[in-house]
């Protein structure tokens, strides 16, 4: 291996991916993704979309997850910083209904590995913050079930800084918490 550094985390199936990154006065190269690395280290599945959005301050998306369709994912930030969290939802698991974040920004260049039938979410703390993924299944728009991001069953401790004005979509305003989700 050598070209990424994989830390598991409390969660099982969670993983943080550090990448090595070739820098010097002209910038820095690194590769993002390279198969035979991610399947050392057990990474080994199909990725068949990458998505990108851009978000501003305050912007906090999630708690998604995908109903019949479930998706691992890799994201990572190309630009600005983020709290992004994955929050156990496998039946049966120890650590149902547990949660984890990492910062991940355009400066530490993390990539953070999320299993299927995890909710995931994130949180704008630079001003601006352009967000990439990878998927292992295709979007299907009625496919998407959700969490509310501050149900205290969970308890997320979301770093919002004092004075921030959050921005939540209405659809992400009106999940349910983590007890609608096991009926």
């Amino acid at each position: 291996m050598g070209k990424i550094k994989v830390t598991t985390c409390e969660i099982e199936g969670l993983r943080v991916i550090e990448p090595a990154v070739f820098g010097d006065e002209r910038g820095y190269f690194m590769e993002t993704y390279n198969y035979n690395d991610f399947k050392e280290a057990g990474i080994d599945m199909p990725f068949v979309q990458d998505n990108q959005s851009c978000s501003k301050k305050g912007v906090l998306r999630g708690l998604h997850f995908q109903i019949h369709y479930p998706q691992d994912k890799i994201v990572r930030v190309v630009r600005g910083e983020v709290y992004d969290v994955a929050v156990d939802l496998r039946k049966g698991s120890p650590t149902f209904g547990k949660w984890h974040g990492e910062l991940l920004s355009a400066e530490n260049k993390k990539l953070f590995f999320i299993p299927k039938d995890f909710a995931h979410g994130f949180l704008v703390l630079s001003e601006v913050a352009e967000f990439a993924y990878k998927c292992t299944d295709f979007y299907h728009p009625n496919d998407e079930g959700g969490i509310i991001w501050n149900d205290p069953q969970i308890g997320i401790a979301w770093p919002i800084p004092e004075g921030m004005e959050l921005t939540i979509s209405e659809k992400d305003q009106t999940w349910g918490g983590l007890q609608d989700f096991e009926k």
